[in-house]
């Protein structure tokens, strides 16, 4: 039996094969080695029945992982991962190499990711090449889910918000000053929060001031990522992951031909990809 897993900070998403078809699937919260400790990991794995039923007959387990970025922390995530699957040999990559992975194959191209948080990547048809980006959602993650929970936050405390949507805000949230700014600097994992306010954006993407914020993040995206590849790699294709770029693909090709760049795919789930790459 073979595993394959994606997972951003927020979810991670599981499939497990056997003989080339789907036998079971699932998902837990977010594995992310920057952010959660082996103990957590452990707790995480324990919660799901199906994880724990079929944890002594995984032989192989391929791991996508946002977080997974040095190779210290890619064996750490390796050894938490194997003493739960006791059986298995477990490969470890970034998120981003499983993004490349999925959109691309083997072939080149460049690959952004607007999911949880965000990045861009040249990929030569083996591995991404190394670059700059991958801040976090601190210093990085422009056009994230993240960011715009951040944006968002951001508009509702300086008392930006046009009323109808502070309206909407309180009755869908019931939060207020000082509840948000607890969870942003005194809770962990306050990247989870902010990509917690991201379907506030698929729900009023018609909203003159939400689709102003939308231009607004993609813009810099294109600017701090894509257009700096784009110089350095100007024949490849270009590619999107992510759940931010599939429910929100409208603006984003918009964004996409005021550069006069064409998206060639744009991918929600990169595990359906990842699944019939490694099982194959």
């Amino acid at each position: 039996m073979i595993a394959v897993v994606y997972s951003g900070s927020r979810t991670a998403f599981w499939k497990l094969t056997q003989n080339g078809k789907v036998v079971a699937h699932c998902n837990t919260t977010g594995i992310n080695p920057t952010f959660v400790d082996a103990k957590m990991i452990l707790q995480i794995l324990n919660k799901k029945v199906v994880l724990v039923n079929h944890a002594e007959n995984i032989k192989k387990i391929y791991f996508f992982a946002a977080g997974a970025s040095s190779a210290d922390r890619k064996d750490e995530l390796a050894k938490t991962l194997s003493s739960f699957f006791r059986y298995s040999k477990v490969f470890v990559e970034n998120d981003l190499f499983g993004a490349a992975k999925a959109a691309c194959y083997d072939q080149p191209g460049i690959v952004g990711m607007l999911g949880s948080g965000s990045n861009c990547a040249y990929f030569d048809g083996k591995k991404p090449v190394n670059n700059c980006f991958g801040l976090g959602y601190i210093l990085g993650d422009e056009g994230s889910s993240n960011y715009f929970g951040k944006m968002l936050l951001k508009s509702f405390l300086s008392e930006a918000l046009p009323e109808d949507l502070e309206s909407k805000f309180i009755r869908n949230f019931n939060l207020d000053r000082p509840q948000i700014l607890e969870r942003i600097y005194n809770k962990p994992q306050a990247n989870i929060f902010l990509t917690s306010f991201f379907d506030f954006f698929t729900q009023n993407i018609k909203h003159e001031y939400i689709l102003k914020l939308v231009d607004e993040g993609f813009e810099k995206y294109f600017q701090t990522y894509i257009l700096p590849m784009v110089a350095k790699h100007h024949e490849q294709d270009i590619h999107f992951v992510g759940k931010v770029a599939a429910e929100l693909e409208d603006q984003l090709q918009l964004v996409a031909e005021r550069h006069q760049l064409k998206i060639k795919t744009i991918i929600k789930e990169p595990i359906l990809n990842l699944l019939k790459h490694y099982t194959n």
